[in-house]
């Protein structure tokens, strides 16, 4: 059975799969952000 050693693992992938999640969150929060600051302003 091989044995783990911590720091040796190719994380590549799952660093970029969380880059493009938080890029989308962010967007995200943004884009509502921006809605509901509209809808505030012009559906008053």
């Amino acid at each position: 059975m091989a044995e783990h050693k911590h720091g040796e693992m190719d994380i590549e992938a799952q660093e970029k799969t969380f880059d493009g999640f938080m890029r989308w969150s962010m967007r995200t929060v943004i884009a509502i952000i921006v809605l509901i600051i509209w809808m505030a302003i012009f559906i008053t």
